[in-house]
């Protein structure tokens, strides 16, 4: 009862816009260059040259493990990347865009008929709910992105630079 009382109260909180990020995104400082993710440890590292940044624990898809195939599959792609933009306006605490699908990939698609998708981001939770985090972790619950908790998002885009490799392993 306790915990039903403590969650309807959180979602009131968040849903009304409190916690919710004002301020205006970092800067960009830009010194990481490559992102290693691994999707079965639902792990993200990021590196400098060959010096380990930072590691955080990630939610992915949820649509399981597989690799990405089409369009609406909810899973998250594998492969190598960049890092292509940054919006600081998404509908998500911040987002870098994964180069997905790659030239390759998108012909593939093409060859069999499919939609391969797109929009593939790394990002915080959707805007105002950032106060209900816990809830998140540990669920893998985007259409195919990865996520992170809006602080650490928030570090995630002041280190990567523009252009950084991301590899997304099984």
């Amino acid at each position: 009862m306790r915990v039903r009382a403590l969650f309807l109260m959180l979602t009131a909180f968040a849903l009304a816009g409190c916690g919710a990020a004002t301020a205006q995104p970092p800067t960009i400082e830009g010194s990481v260059d490559r992102i290693v993710v691994e999707k079965a440890a639902h792990r993200m590292t990021l590196y400098k040259g060959d010096q380990r940044v930072r590691t955080y624990r990630i939610s992915l898809g949820g649509g399981g493990l597989a690799p990405k195939a089409r369009s609406g599959d909810r899973r998250t792609p594998e492969g190598d990347y960049r890092i292509t933009g940054r919006n600081p306006n998404s509908r998500f605490h911040l987002s870098l865009r994964i180069g997905y699908p790659t030239p390759a990939q998108a012909a593939a698609a093409r060859a069999q008929g499919i939609d391969p998708g797109g929009d593939i981001m790394i990002h915080g939770l959707p805007n105002g709910r950032g106060a209900l985090a816990a809830l998140y972790q540990g669920r893998d619950w985007t259409d195919g992105c990865i996520a992170l908790t809006d602080p650490e998002i928030e570090e995630v885009w002041k280190l990567v630079r523009d252009g950084a490799q991301v590899r997304i392993a099984p």
